[in-house]
């Protein structure tokens, strides 16, 4: 299997800071009432009522990091409501750093697009993830950017064949794998998460859901050859052990998590 490995998901909340300088809007609105009253008029019409991409605010980065020297869980996060830029540009700053195998869950649709929509805003810098053979010729070949490249997984994407109404849910697809997958919310729930002050529950789901996304990531590994059986077996009693040592540190959802193991 490939090392580096670095296995991310995120949690965004509706830019209505954004909304408000696109749209003439009252300023007596707050931003619930305003995304409401939004949600509302959308319904009404019988159209989505998620936000476009470039309008979704970057809230929580969380990696699952593998290497030779182990397994890591980290998580960015803007918890001051300021920190959008810093966190994207330290996500891509790790990328450009490692070279990892970039890995992800609907990546393609959804997380890597935002990413690229709110790093333009803020001034990201990210060239080594942009690299489509212009500095490094190897890139040329295997880069994060082109869909049929290795170098950024879409599981979802490729499980699908690139057929979008063949695509699975995570959570369905772990838990049918025998990993707990989600826990405590989903991602409707986000913003009425944000709005309450929770934005630690926010973090602590969207790291178990990347944790997911690393265990179907090993259980393809083996579908493809990547890992024998005994390496797969081995990897998976690694990444529990690992769990086990978070949950010790008294992180409630990885004990919640650890339970949920079957």
């Amino acid at each position: 299997m490939p090392w580096p490995v670095l296995v991310f998901d995120i949690e965004t909340v509706p830019d209505m800071a954004g909304w408000r300088r696109l749209n003439q809007v009252s300023p007596d609105l707050t931003d619930a009432q305003l995304h409401a009253q939004w949600q509302a008029e959308r319904a009404a019409k019988g159209q989505s009522d998620f936000m476009p991409l470039y309008l979704q605010r970057t809230l929580v980065i969380s990696c699952v990091f593998r290497n030779a020297d182990g397994l890591r869980v980290h998580s960015f996060v803007d918890r001051d409501g300021h920190s959008e830029g810093r966190i994207i540009q330290t996500f891509f700053n790790a990328i450009d750093k490692h070279s990892p195998q970039l890995v992800s869950w609907n990546g393609s649709g959804f997380d890597l697009p935002v990413l690229h929509y709110r790093g333009l805003q803020h001034g990201v810098v990210a060239d080594k993830y942009w690299d489509m053979g212009d500095d490094d010729r190897e890139y040329k070949w295997n880069n994060y950017i082109s869909r049929y490249h290795m170098r950024h997984l879409d599981l979802m994407d490729l499980l699908a064949k690139y057929t979008p109404k063949n695509n699975a849910p995570m959570d369905a697809l772990a838990k049918l794998c025998g990993f707990p997958g989600k826990l405590g919310m989903d991602g409707s729930q986000v913003y009425a998460q944000y709005l309450a002050g929770q934005t630690e529950d926010i973090r602590r789901y969207c790291e178990t859901d990347v944790m997911n996304t690393y265990l179907l990531y090993c259980r393809f590994q083996k579908m493809r050859g990547g890992l024998t059986e005994g390496e797969y077996e081995q990897e998976i009693d690694f990444v529990k052990n690992n769990v086990a040592a978070l949950a010790s540190a008294q992180e409630p959802h990885w004990q919640e998590y650890l339970q949920a193991w079957v």
